[in-house]
Formats: C-alpha cells, structure tokens, sequence
C-alpha cells in the first residue's frame, strides 16, 4: 500500500536519488534515439543482413526462453518445496551465471561445446555442432538467462501455501498430477514473468553468443560488427534500431502478460 509522505529533507533526497538514476538509464537512451535521422534508421531497416541478424535474434532469444523455463521448473520446484543438505550450493550454482563474466562464459562454452569440447566433440560425430551455429547460440543465450527463468518461477512457488499442495495429495491426487493440476496454474504468472525476463536477456547477449557463435550474427554482434567497420555514426542506426525491435517486443510481452494475469 503506498504512503503519503510529508514534507521534509528525507522524502526530497529520496526523489533526488531516483531521479538521479532514471537519468543514467534514461540519458543514453535519449542520445542514442537522436543520433540518427528516420531516413537514416529506414535505411539501416532496409539493409537485408541487418534484418535477418534481428530476426535470428528474436527466434533464437524465444527458443531460449522456452528451454529455460522447461528446465527450469523443476529445478525451481525442488528449491521451493525440498529441504536437503547442499541446497544452498545448488542455489549458487544456479546463480552462477550472474557472476561470471559474458566472455569467460563463452570461452568456458566453447572449451566444452567446440568441436574438441567435452560435450562438443561427442556430439560432432552424431552432427551437432554448437560452434559458428544457431545451436551455439541459443547455448549461449541459454546460459546467461536461466538464473532468470528459475528464481522467478522458484520465488512464486515459494509464495504458494504448501497445504493447497497437500490436500490435492490427501484427495487422491499423485504427486505429478498435485502438481500439474495445483502447482503450476498457481505459479503461471512467476513462470511467464521468469520467460519474458530470460527472453529479454537472451536478446541482449553478446559476449558468449559472440566467442561461441560469431557466425550467423546475432544483432548484437551485427551491432558491433557496425561499429568496428564504420564508427560509431553508422553503427547508432543499427543500434537504434534493435533497442526500438528489442523495446516494442518486450512490452507488447509485459502487457500481454499483465492483461493474462490481471486480478
């Protein structure tokens, strides 16, 4: 519930602050939304490598997404509901990708999905490959954004009353059938909301995508790519245009979502 606040030095630093803050985050994105005419961005639009790098971006940020949340439920469900020895350091484990820098975490997902990779190496033989391809993308994606994707789903089961559980159980119900019918419709709006998040941060990757998958460019690596080649007046069309692409879908998404889960 919020609080009318009185007058005083405290509720005025506290604006101060905030303020302070939305301009760090809004500032740049202004620059950048002025650095470039309409003609300019309709063109860099019109360029056909610069729309297939949005489009592979936004396909494989959805398929990665999807993955997340798949896996992730059931790991999520155990944190929630399960009490065992060593479950702090799976839940560490799980965060680990928030820690690790985007490209030691490519260099890591290369030396274990290359071509002479632990995993890598065994899967050649059968024809996947994870280097230079989507697959290696949507890895790369994959690994940055499921912290997402589980502590959101794990926060909303754990917000769940464990006797709605329960009685499924003392009803008849089977454990996967309590929860398919009880757990998850309770838990939708944290699994949608950790999809939308992983969505999102799979859409901005760049530093594993670009060591593990430089080839077919993601729009990030397009980005830069722009920028390496015509500086950085050429290269704020192309920016422009996928934070405009990147924005539009995920708000269409949020809305979407506050309209499914509306109370």
């Amino acid at each position: 519930m919020a609080v009318r606040w009185r007058r005083g030095v405290f509720p005025a630093a506290t604006w101060a602050l905030a303020g302070l803050l939305l301009a760090f985050i809004l500032v740049p994105l202004l620059r950048l939304g002025v650095a470039t005419t309409p003609a300019a961005l309709a063109a860099e639009a019109a360029q056909p490598d610069v729309r297939a790098s949005i489009a592979l971006t936004l396909k494989d940020a959805v398929i990665s997404a999807a993955l997340a949340v798949l896996l992730g439920v059931p790991l999520a469900y155990v944190l929630a509901r399960r009490a065992f020895r060593g479950r702090s350091v799976l839940q560490a484990v799980v965060d680990l990708p928030l820690a690790v820098p985007h490209t030691v975490a490519g260099i890591a997902l290369l030396l274990a999905l290359g071509r002479n990779g632990w995993v890598g190496a065994p899967l050649q033989q059968l024809g996947v490959s994870f280097y230079g391809t989507e697959w290696g993308i949507v890895a790369a994606m994959l690994f940055v954004s499921v912290p997402f994707a589980v502590n959101s789903v794990r926060d909303a089961i754990e917000g769940l009353d464990p006797q709605l559980d329960h009685a499924a159980r003392s009803l008849g119900a089977t454990p996967w059938h309590a929860f398919r019918r009880v757990t998850l419709p309770l838990a939708a709006r944290g699994i949608f909301t950790g999809a939308v998040l992983a969505y999102a941060r799979s859409i901005s990757e760049f530093g594993a995508v670009v060591i593990l998958a430089y080839f077919p460019m993601t729009a990030p690596v397009k980005v830069y790519e722009e920028y390496l080649q015509n500086g950085l007046d050429r290269s704020a069309g192309a920016a422009l245009l996928l934070l405009l692409v990147a924005l539009s879908t995920f708000v269409v998404v949020r809305v979407a979502a506050t309209g499914r889960f509306a109370r």
